[in-house]
Protein backbone atom coordinates (compact mmCIF):
# COMPACT_ATOMS: atom_id res chain seq x y z
CA UNK A 1 0.00 0.00 0.00
CA UNK A 2 1.24 3.47 -0.92
CA UNK A 3 2.27 5.50 2.00
CA UNK A 4 0.44 8.69 3.06
CA UNK A 5 2.67 11.74 2.49
CA UNK A 6 4.11 13.33 5.59
CA UNK A 7 2.91 16.98 6.51
CA UNK A 8 5.88 19.61 7.24
CA UNK A 9 5.03 22.39 8.90
CA UNK A 10 6.02 25.58 7.65
CA UNK A 11 9.18 25.96 9.52
CA UNK A 12 10.47 23.30 7.36
CA UNK A 13 10.29 25.29 4.27
CA UNK A 14 13.03 28.10 3.32
CA UNK A 15 12.42 31.42 2.71
CA UNK A 16 11.61 31.48 -1.40
CA UNK A 17 11.23 27.77 -1.70
CA UNK A 18 8.00 26.73 -2.96
CA UNK A 19 5.22 25.79 -0.28
CA UNK A 20 2.54 22.42 -1.02
CA UNK A 21 -0.74 23.74 -1.39
CA UNK A 22 -1.80 22.60 1.80
CA UNK A 23 0.14 25.23 3.47
CA UNK A 24 -0.71 27.67 1.61
CA UNK A 25 -2.53 30.73 3.86
CA UNK A 26 -5.72 30.29 4.13
CA UNK A 27 -6.29 33.61 2.13
CA UNK A 28 -3.49 33.78 -0.14
CA UNK A 29 -1.48 36.79 -0.57
CA UNK A 30 2.40 38.00 -1.82
CA UNK A 31 3.71 40.98 -0.98
CA UNK A 32 5.87 41.54 -4.11
CA UNK A 33 9.47 42.55 -3.53
CA UNK A 34 11.45 45.74 -4.55
CA UNK A 35 11.87 44.66 -7.43
CA UNK A 36 8.39 43.51 -8.24
CA UNK A 37 8.57 39.47 -9.87
CA UNK A 38 12.66 39.56 -9.72
CA UNK A 39 13.99 36.08 -9.43
CA UNK A 40 16.66 35.37 -6.59
CA UNK A 41 19.85 37.44 -7.36
CA UNK A 42 23.21 35.84 -7.56
CA UNK A 43 25.42 37.36 -4.99
CA UNK A 44 27.59 39.57 -7.38
CA UNK A 45 24.45 41.51 -8.43
CA UNK A 46 22.40 41.20 -5.43
CA UNK A 47 25.17 43.11 -3.96
CA UNK A 48 25.47 45.59 -6.52
CA UNK A 49 21.09 46.38 -6.52
CA UNK A 50 21.90 46.73 -2.96
CA UNK A 51 24.83 49.49 -3.54
CA UNK A 52 23.29 51.22 -6.17
CA UNK A 53 19.78 51.67 -4.57
CA UNK A 54 21.32 53.37 -1.57
CA UNK A 55 23.37 55.35 -3.89
CA UNK A 56 20.19 56.13 -5.95
CA UNK A 57 18.66 57.43 -2.99
CA UNK A 58 20.89 58.70 -0.61
CA UNK A 59 22.89 60.73 -3.50
CA UNK A 60 21.12 60.84 -6.68
CA UNK A 61 17.64 61.90 -5.35
CA UNK A 62 18.58 64.79 -3.70
CA UNK A 63 20.97 66.37 -5.69
CA UNK A 64 18.81 65.30 -9.02
CA UNK A 65 15.92 67.50 -6.87
CA UNK A 66 18.25 70.48 -6.21
CA UNK A 67 19.17 70.46 -9.59
CA UNK A 68 16.00 70.64 -11.63
CA UNK A 69 15.51 74.21 -9.65
CA UNK A 70 18.56 75.52 -10.99
CA UNK A 71 19.52 76.85 -14.49
CA UNK A 72 21.23 75.06 -17.08
CA UNK A 73 24.50 77.08 -16.41
CA UNK A 74 23.62 76.83 -12.52
CA UNK A 75 23.83 73.25 -12.92
CA UNK A 76 27.47 72.90 -14.72
CA UNK A 77 29.10 75.56 -12.54
CA UNK A 78 31.86 74.94 -10.25
CA UNK A 79 30.19 74.14 -7.10
CA UNK A 80 27.54 72.95 -8.65
CA UNK A 81 26.10 69.19 -6.80
CA UNK A 82 26.17 68.17 -10.06
CA UNK A 83 30.70 67.55 -9.30
CA UNK A 84 29.48 66.28 -5.71
CA UNK A 85 27.10 63.60 -7.81
CA UNK A 86 30.14 62.98 -10.03
CA UNK A 87 32.50 62.36 -7.24
CA UNK A 88 30.19 60.20 -5.51
CA UNK A 89 29.72 58.29 -8.38
CA UNK A 90 33.33 58.05 -9.48
CA UNK A 91 33.99 56.35 -5.99
CA UNK A 92 31.31 53.13 -6.75
CA UNK A 93 34.55 52.33 -9.23
CA UNK A 94 31.84 51.66 -12.04
CA UNK A 95 34.24 51.53 -15.42
CA UNK A 96 34.58 49.94 -18.49
CA UNK A 97 37.24 48.26 -16.65
CA UNK A 98 35.66 46.77 -13.86
CA UNK A 99 32.92 45.94 -15.76
CA UNK A 100 34.69 43.20 -17.72
CA UNK A 101 35.44 41.91 -15.28
CA UNK A 102 32.44 40.63 -14.09
CA UNK A 103 31.12 36.67 -15.08
CA UNK A 104 29.69 37.18 -18.66
CA UNK A 105 26.58 35.17 -17.46
CA UNK A 106 25.76 37.57 -14.60
CA UNK A 107 26.42 40.95 -17.50
CA UNK A 108 22.75 41.10 -18.64
CA UNK A 109 21.14 41.50 -15.02
CA UNK A 110 24.24 43.51 -14.16
CA UNK A 111 23.34 45.93 -16.71
CA UNK A 112 19.66 46.18 -16.58
CA UNK A 113 19.86 46.34 -12.45
CA UNK A 114 22.58 49.42 -12.71
CA UNK A 115 20.59 51.31 -15.04
CA UNK A 116 16.89 50.62 -13.55
CA UNK A 117 18.61 51.74 -9.88
CA UNK A 118 20.60 54.81 -11.68
CA UNK A 119 17.40 55.66 -13.37
CA UNK A 120 14.83 55.13 -10.15
CA UNK A 121 17.41 57.84 -8.30
CA UNK A 122 17.08 60.58 -11.33
CA UNK A 123 16.28 60.50 -15.09
CA UNK A 124 18.99 63.05 -16.04
CA UNK A 125 22.07 61.60 -13.87
CA UNK A 126 21.32 58.18 -15.03
CA UNK A 127 22.17 59.58 -18.77
CA UNK A 128 24.55 61.31 -17.85
CA UNK A 129 26.47 58.75 -16.24
CA UNK A 130 25.57 56.24 -19.32
CA UNK A 131 26.87 58.33 -21.74
CA UNK A 132 29.87 59.16 -19.92
CA UNK A 133 30.93 55.37 -20.51
CA UNK A 134 30.43 55.50 -24.34
CA UNK A 135 33.61 56.55 -25.79
CA UNK A 136 35.38 53.91 -24.03
CA UNK A 137 32.82 51.26 -24.26
CA UNK A 138 32.47 51.58 -28.14
CA UNK A 139 35.81 51.59 -28.49
CA UNK A 140 36.18 48.17 -26.85
CA UNK A 141 33.21 46.67 -28.77
CA UNK A 142 34.74 47.74 -32.01
CA UNK A 143 38.04 46.54 -30.39
CA UNK A 144 39.93 49.37 -30.61
CA UNK A 145 42.51 49.79 -27.90
CA UNK A 146 43.59 53.06 -28.82
CA UNK A 147 41.46 54.94 -26.91
CA UNK A 148 41.86 53.04 -23.58
CA UNK A 149 45.31 53.37 -24.12
CA UNK A 150 45.06 57.25 -25.04
CA UNK A 151 42.46 58.76 -22.52
CA UNK A 152 41.66 57.87 -18.74
CA UNK A 153 37.82 56.55 -18.17
CA UNK A 154 37.90 59.63 -15.64
CA UNK A 155 37.20 61.99 -18.76
CA UNK A 156 33.52 63.07 -18.61
CA UNK A 157 32.79 61.27 -21.99
CA UNK A 158 29.84 62.49 -24.48
CA UNK A 159 28.16 60.92 -28.09
CA UNK A 160 27.73 63.57 -31.13
CA UNK A 161 25.37 62.39 -33.42
CA UNK A 162 22.57 64.88 -33.59
CA UNK A 163 22.87 68.07 -35.99
CA UNK A 164 20.25 71.13 -35.94
CA UNK A 165 19.28 70.09 -39.44
CA UNK A 166 19.45 66.06 -38.60
CA UNK A 167 17.77 65.12 -35.48
CA UNK A 168 16.21 60.65 -35.42
CA UNK A 169 17.28 60.45 -39.29
CA UNK A 170 21.15 60.95 -38.16
CA UNK A 171 20.67 57.16 -36.26
CA UNK A 172 19.28 55.81 -39.91
CA UNK A 173 22.42 55.20 -42.13
CA UNK A 174 20.23 52.71 -44.03
CA UNK A 175 17.70 55.61 -44.91
CA UNK A 176 14.54 53.34 -43.62
CA UNK A 177 13.13 56.22 -42.74
CA UNK A 178 13.29 58.24 -45.80
CA UNK A 179 10.57 58.92 -47.86
CA UNK A 180 11.24 57.45 -51.61
CA UNK A 181 11.77 61.01 -53.08
CA UNK A 182 13.67 62.27 -49.99
CA UNK A 183 16.91 62.90 -49.35
CA UNK A 184 19.12 63.57 -46.50
CA UNK A 185 20.11 66.24 -47.31
CA UNK A 186 23.51 68.84 -46.28
CA UNK A 187 25.19 67.23 -42.75
CA UNK A 188 26.03 69.79 -40.42
CA UNK A 189 28.86 68.14 -39.33
CA UNK A 190 32.13 66.45 -41.77
CA UNK A 191 35.10 64.87 -41.01
CA UNK A 192 37.89 64.80 -44.36
CA UNK A 193 40.18 61.85 -43.78
CA UNK A 194 42.82 62.19 -45.85
CA UNK A 195 47.03 62.06 -45.36
CA UNK A 196 47.08 60.47 -42.24
CA UNK A 197 45.08 62.82 -40.48
CA UNK A 198 40.68 63.35 -39.52
CA UNK A 199 39.63 67.19 -40.16
CA UNK A 200 36.36 67.94 -38.75
CA UNK A 201 34.46 71.05 -39.68
CA UNK A 202 30.94 72.12 -38.21
CA UNK A 203 28.86 71.50 -35.59
CA UNK A 204 26.35 69.03 -33.43
CA UNK A 205 23.08 69.92 -31.82
CA UNK A 206 22.30 71.06 -28.15
CA UNK A 207 21.19 67.35 -27.67
CA UNK A 208 24.96 66.48 -26.93
CA UNK A 209 24.11 64.61 -23.45
CA UNK A 210 27.18 66.06 -21.66
CA UNK A 211 28.14 68.50 -23.91
CA UNK A 212 28.87 71.30 -21.52
CA UNK A 213 30.44 69.24 -19.54
CA UNK A 214 31.97 66.83 -21.72
CA UNK A 215 36.10 65.86 -21.81
CA UNK A 216 35.87 63.06 -24.49
CA UNK A 217 33.96 62.53 -27.19
CA UNK A 218 32.28 59.64 -29.34
CA UNK A 219 31.57 61.45 -32.71
CA UNK A 220 29.30 60.45 -35.33
CA UNK A 221 29.30 62.53 -38.33
CA UNK A 222 29.53 62.32 -42.37
CA UNK A 223 32.64 61.54 -44.07
CA UNK A 224 34.49 63.26 -46.89
CA UNK A 225 37.18 61.27 -48.93
CA UNK A 226 38.05 60.83 -52.48
CA UNK A 227 34.43 59.88 -53.47
CA UNK A 228 32.83 63.53 -51.97
CA UNK A 229 30.61 63.67 -48.54
CA UNK A 230 28.16 61.11 -47.90
CA UNK A 231 26.07 61.23 -44.77
CA UNK A 232 25.68 57.13 -44.95
CA UNK A 233 29.50 56.89 -45.19
CA UNK A 234 30.64 58.33 -42.21
CA UNK A 235 33.06 58.34 -39.86
CA UNK A 236 33.02 57.54 -35.98
CA UNK A 237 35.84 59.35 -34.07
CA UNK A 238 36.76 59.86 -30.94
CA UNK A 239 37.56 63.52 -30.07
CA UNK A 240 39.24 65.04 -26.82
CA UNK A 241 37.10 68.12 -26.18
CA UNK A 242 40.80 70.54 -25.60
CA UNK A 243 41.86 69.96 -28.90
CA UNK A 244 42.29 73.16 -30.79
CA UNK A 245 39.50 74.45 -32.99
CA UNK A 246 36.68 72.88 -30.49
CA UNK A 247 34.07 75.35 -28.85
CA UNK A 248 31.06 74.98 -26.93
CA UNK A 249 27.83 76.73 -26.74
CA UNK A 250 25.54 77.83 -23.90
CA UNK A 251 23.76 74.81 -21.88
CA UNK A 252 20.43 73.82 -23.04
CA UNK A 253 17.05 75.38 -21.19
CA UNK A 254 14.67 72.38 -21.33
CA UNK A 255 11.42 71.12 -19.27
CA UNK A 256 12.67 67.77 -18.24
CA UNK A 257 16.02 65.64 -16.87
CA UNK A 258 17.04 69.28 -16.53
CA UNK A 259 20.12 67.71 -14.03
CA UNK A 260 21.79 66.44 -17.42
CA UNK A 261 23.64 68.93 -19.11
CA UNK A 262 23.32 69.34 -23.02
CA UNK A 263 24.71 71.22 -25.60
CA UNK A 264 26.52 72.24 -28.96
CA UNK A 265 29.66 71.25 -29.46
CA UNK A 266 31.53 73.18 -32.77
CA UNK A 267 34.38 71.54 -34.61
CA UNK A 268 36.51 74.40 -36.43
CA UNK A 269 39.14 72.73 -38.50
CA UNK A 270 40.16 70.00 -36.02
CA UNK A 271 42.83 68.37 -36.97
CA UNK A 272 43.64 65.01 -34.92
CA UNK A 273 46.03 61.69 -35.81
CA UNK A 274 44.31 59.02 -38.01
CA UNK A 275 44.12 56.78 -34.92
CA UNK A 276 41.15 58.53 -33.27
CA UNK A 277 39.16 57.33 -35.96
CA UNK A 278 37.30 54.31 -34.55
CA UNK A 279 35.34 53.47 -37.20
CA UNK A 280 36.09 54.36 -41.45
CA UNK A 281 33.67 55.21 -44.05
CA UNK A 282 32.82 51.76 -45.07
CA UNK A 283 32.01 50.53 -42.13
CA UNK A 284 29.80 53.30 -40.80
CA UNK A 285 26.74 51.65 -40.74
CA UNK A 286 27.79 48.99 -38.21
CA UNK A 287 28.88 51.88 -36.28
CA UNK A 288 25.87 53.39 -35.66
CA UNK A 289 24.19 50.29 -35.52
CA UNK A 290 26.22 49.17 -33.26
CA UNK A 291 26.14 51.83 -30.57
CA UNK A 292 22.67 52.25 -31.29
CA UNK A 293 21.62 48.80 -29.76
CA UNK A 294 23.42 49.45 -26.84
CA UNK A 295 21.86 53.45 -26.48
CA UNK A 296 18.45 51.92 -26.79
CA UNK A 297 19.04 49.00 -24.28
CA UNK A 298 20.34 51.38 -21.79
CA UNK A 299 16.81 53.35 -22.07
CA UNK A 300 15.22 50.70 -21.49
CA UNK A 301 16.50 49.86 -18.41
CA UNK A 302 17.05 53.74 -17.02
CA UNK A 303 13.06 54.34 -17.68
CA UNK A 304 12.06 51.26 -16.37
CA UNK A 305 13.36 52.48 -13.41
CA UNK A 306 11.66 55.90 -13.91
CA UNK A 307 8.56 54.15 -14.26
CA UNK A 308 8.96 52.41 -11.20
CA UNK A 309 9.79 55.40 -8.99
CA UNK A 310 6.70 56.86 -10.24
CA UNK A 311 5.17 53.94 -8.87
CA UNK A 312 6.23 53.48 -5.82
CA UNK A 313 5.57 57.01 -5.02
CA UNK A 314 1.49 56.52 -6.14
CA UNK A 315 1.57 53.14 -4.11
CA UNK A 316 2.77 55.25 -0.99
CA UNK A 317 0.07 57.93 -1.26
CA UNK A 318 -2.42 55.76 -1.80
CA UNK A 319 -2.29 54.23 1.38
CA UNK A 320 -1.72 57.47 3.13
CA UNK A 321 -4.06 59.89 1.21
CA UNK A 322 -7.91 59.54 2.69
CA UNK A 323 -10.70 60.36 0.37
CA UNK A 324 -14.14 59.21 1.67
CA UNK A 325 -13.23 58.64 5.37
CA UNK A 326 -10.62 55.62 3.75
CA UNK A 327 -7.32 55.24 2.20
CA UNK A 328 -7.74 56.07 -1.28
CA UNK A 329 -5.67 52.11 -2.24
CA UNK A 330 -9.66 50.95 -1.06
CA UNK A 331 -11.57 52.68 -3.91
CA UNK A 332 -11.72 50.76 -7.09
CA UNK A 333 -10.60 52.57 -9.90
CA UNK A 334 -7.36 53.84 -7.62
CA UNK A 335 -6.23 50.05 -7.30
CA UNK A 336 -6.97 49.25 -10.31
CA UNK A 337 -5.01 52.33 -11.73
CA UNK A 338 -2.13 50.88 -9.56
CA UNK A 339 -2.30 47.48 -11.22
CA UNK A 340 -2.10 48.95 -14.77
CA UNK A 341 0.70 51.12 -13.46
CA UNK A 342 2.67 48.18 -11.51
CA UNK A 343 1.81 46.01 -14.67
CA UNK A 344 3.54 48.06 -16.86
CA UNK A 345 6.93 48.54 -14.61
CA UNK A 346 6.99 44.51 -15.09
CA UNK A 347 6.54 44.70 -19.12
CA UNK A 348 9.34 47.13 -18.97
CA UNK A 349 11.62 45.14 -17.00
CA UNK A 350 10.73 42.09 -18.21
CA UNK A 351 11.15 43.01 -22.00
CA UNK A 352 14.45 44.94 -21.48
CA UNK A 353 15.97 41.96 -19.58
CA UNK A 354 15.55 39.41 -21.66
CA UNK A 355 16.46 41.97 -25.23
CA UNK A 356 19.84 42.90 -23.08
CA UNK A 357 20.30 38.89 -22.00
CA UNK A 358 19.52 38.44 -26.33
CA UNK A 359 21.98 40.26 -27.51
CA UNK A 360 24.88 39.96 -25.27
CA UNK A 361 24.61 36.69 -25.96
CA UNK A 362 23.74 36.33 -30.00
CA UNK A 363 26.38 36.50 -32.61
CA UNK A 364 25.38 39.88 -33.04
CA UNK A 365 22.76 42.27 -31.48
CA UNK A 366 19.20 42.84 -32.79
CA UNK A 367 18.78 46.95 -33.13
CA UNK A 368 14.85 46.30 -33.62
CA UNK A 369 14.74 44.14 -30.18
CA UNK A 370 16.61 46.82 -28.57
CA UNK A 371 14.25 49.14 -30.15
CA UNK A 372 11.39 47.18 -28.18
CA UNK A 373 12.80 48.09 -25.18
CA UNK A 374 13.16 51.23 -25.29
CA UNK A 375 10.10 52.29 -27.18
CA UNK A 376 7.99 50.17 -24.59
CA UNK A 377 10.01 51.75 -20.96
CA UNK A 378 9.77 55.19 -22.27
CA UNK A 379 6.35 54.90 -23.52
CA UNK A 380 5.40 53.30 -20.25
CA UNK A 381 7.18 55.53 -17.74
CA UNK A 382 5.25 58.18 -19.60
CA UNK A 383 2.06 56.90 -18.69
CA UNK A 384 3.04 55.62 -15.52
CA UNK A 385 4.07 59.31 -14.87
CA UNK A 386 1.19 60.69 -15.74
CA UNK A 387 -1.20 58.04 -13.64
CA UNK A 388 1.08 58.73 -10.96
CA UNK A 389 -0.14 62.54 -11.10
CA UNK A 390 -3.29 61.91 -11.18
CA UNK A 391 -3.54 59.94 -8.38
CA UNK A 392 -1.96 62.28 -6.75
CA UNK A 393 -4.53 64.67 -7.50
CA UNK A 394 -4.01 68.74 -7.20
CA UNK A 395 -0.70 67.54 -5.63
CA UNK A 396 0.32 66.29 -8.41
CA UNK A 397 1.25 69.04 -10.48
CA UNK A 398 2.46 70.69 -7.26
CA UNK A 399 6.46 71.38 -7.00
CA UNK A 400 6.19 69.99 -3.77
CA UNK A 401 5.66 66.29 -4.88
CA UNK A 402 8.31 64.84 -6.59
CA UNK A 403 5.86 63.22 -9.47
CA UNK A 404 5.67 66.55 -11.95
CA UNK A 405 9.65 66.08 -12.25
CA UNK A 406 9.33 62.76 -13.08
CA UNK A 407 6.83 63.44 -15.40
CA UNK A 408 8.55 66.32 -17.27
CA UNK A 409 12.06 63.47 -16.91
CA UNK A 410 10.12 60.82 -18.82
CA UNK A 411 8.30 62.80 -21.19
CA UNK A 412 11.55 63.62 -22.54
CA UNK A 413 12.55 59.97 -23.27
CA UNK A 414 9.73 59.69 -25.73
CA UNK A 415 12.53 61.78 -27.92
CA UNK A 416 15.76 60.99 -26.76
CA UNK A 417 18.07 58.34 -28.28
CA UNK A 418 15.78 58.30 -31.65
CA UNK A 419 11.62 59.42 -31.04
CA UNK A 420 9.67 56.77 -30.68
CA UNK A 421 7.88 56.93 -34.07
CA UNK A 422 11.23 57.08 -35.99
CA UNK A 423 12.28 53.95 -34.27
CA UNK A 424 9.41 52.26 -35.55
CA UNK A 425 9.16 53.16 -38.69
CA UNK A 426 12.97 52.00 -38.66
CA UNK A 427 12.54 48.72 -36.64
CA UNK A 428 9.77 47.44 -38.72
CA UNK A 429 11.80 47.26 -41.72
CA UNK A 430 14.80 45.73 -39.41
CA UNK A 431 11.75 43.09 -39.49
CA UNK A 432 11.23 42.50 -42.76
CA UNK A 433 12.74 39.42 -43.97
CA UNK A 434 14.60 39.77 -47.28
CA UNK A 435 13.90 35.78 -48.28
CA UNK A 436 10.71 36.27 -48.38
CA UNK A 437 10.14 39.32 -50.31
CA UNK A 438 9.60 38.66 -54.28
CA UNK A 439 12.50 40.00 -56.44
CA UNK A 440 12.74 42.86 -57.39
CA UNK A 441 12.14 43.71 -60.97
Amino acid sequence: MNQPLSVKSLDDYAVGTPRPFSLWDASPRVKLGPLGTEPALSDIVGSLQTTMHAFAKKVMRPIGRHLDRLSAQEVVDKGSQLWEFRRAYAELGISVETLVTFPPEDMPAIFTILFEELGWGDAGLSISAGVDLLPHYMAAKFGNDFVAKTYPETLVGCWGITEPDHGSDSLDANGAIFHQGGNYGRPNCVARISDGKVTIRGQKSAWVSNGPIAELCILYCAAETGAGVDPRRGAVIVVPLDAPGVSKGKPLEKMGQRALPQGEIFFDDVELDIDHLLVAPEDYKKGVYAIHTEANALMGAAFTGVARAAYEHAFAYAHERKQGGVPIIRHQDVAKRLFHMARKVELSRAITRRIVTFNMTNEMPALQAAMFAKVTATQHAFEVASDAIQMFGGNGVALEYPVEKIFRDARSSLIEDGCNEILSIKGGALLADPDLLPPTI
